[in-house]
């Protein structure tokens, strides 16, 4: 045991010193550090009889997080009350007042993801089927959303995405993503007729802006289309296509992956075509197919509890 002692009070003191000055971290974070160790030391002092923090054990830690859990706090909540406990415990070790770490084998909650907000196939039809083909510009409005569901774009990627980029030919996308990484995804036949109408019946009618030259999507004035018009525009077409739910562009990627997902697509290439860096990242696709299964299972399944009962055979 290490020879220097202290109480509570003082460490957790010095902790917050230790947050201010020597990693820099901004008043709120410091406070939340606080708070999150104001009360582990409540209950260690208080349940396990801990009267020095140096006398922490991986019991006490894994009792804390018990209850945690019993209050029913969020896993996210969990995981960021450990990460303050085991900063703590890295600061006592740094001043030669704990000996070891209480909290190296304690596992840490799994975040809770939460899951996005996806539209079936039948609403993104709905959806793309109320733009106004009379006005010029839902002949472009209809080639941007046949673009980003067919080929899973973000919206900065979808506004930026250059002709140079489109190869309607052999009906593939060069897209230019976060962190300047290029990847190439494949775009569908009716994406590539809905661009086609828009190069023919708006944009060959146009003068892009200096600058724009090779920007695909332009608005009135010749220049690129930007983010929040995107925004604005599928919001518009949600209402009018009576969709209550909050669509924006990220809400066709989040469909774009879903449904492949679904169909059987095979996770690693809906990582490729998405730009994940990580496999994880694309998981939560998984999520949303299982829960669809078991919507599936909940409506149709004769013991699911809800399901409509079986159709009698016909007599012959």
């Amino acid at each position: 045991m290490a020879e220097n002692h202290t109480d509570w009070k003082s460490a957790i003191n010095g902790f917050r010193n230790y947050l201010e000055l020597e990693r820099g971290l901004s008043r709120n974070s410091v406070q939340a550090y606080i708070r999150d160790i104001e009360q582990f030391s409540a209950f260690a002092e208080r349940h396990e009889a801990v009267k020095r923090p140096e006398d922490i054990t991986l019991d006490t830690v894994e009792q804390f997080m018990g209850n945690l859990y019993d209050r029913g706090l969020a896993r996210n909540s969990q995981a960021r009350m450990l990460s303050g406990v085991r900063s703590f415990c890295k600061y006592l070790r740094l001043e030669g007042l704990m000996e070891g770490d209480p909290v190296e084998l304690v596992e840490s909650p799994r975040a809770q993801r939460k899951l996005p907000d996806v539209l079936s196939v039948e609403e993104v039809s709905r959806l793309i089927e109320s733009v106004d083909l009379s006005r010029r510009e839902g002949v472009r409005n209809k080639a941007m959303l046949e673009t980003m569901y067919s080929c899973g774009l973000r919206v900065t990627e979808l506004v930026e995405l250059k002709l140079s980029q489109v190869d309607l030919i052999d009906g593939q996308v060069r897209v230019i993503g976060k962190g300047n990484k290029e990847r190439i995804v494949p775009i569908g036949t009716t994406a590539i007729h809905a661009i086609d109408d828009y190069l023919s019946y708006y944009r060959s009618g146009l003068q892009p802006a200096a600058g724009h030259e090779d920007t695909l999507f332009l608005g009135r004035q010749g220049r690129g289309m930007s983010r929040q018009m995107a925004f604005t525009m599928i919001r518009r077409l949600a209402i009018q296509a009576g969709i209550r739910k909050n669509v924006s562009p990220h809400t066709f990627r989040h469909s774009f992956a879903t449904h492949l997902v679904e169909a059987g697509a095979d996770l690693r290439a809906v990582q490729v075509m998405l730009g994940h860096a990580q496999i994880a990242t694309t998981e939560i696709y998984t999520h949303l197919d299982r829960r669809f299964l078991r919507d599936q299972v909940t409506q149709f399944h004769p013991r699911s509890g809800s399901a409509a009962p079986p159709k009698e055979r016909s007599k012959r």
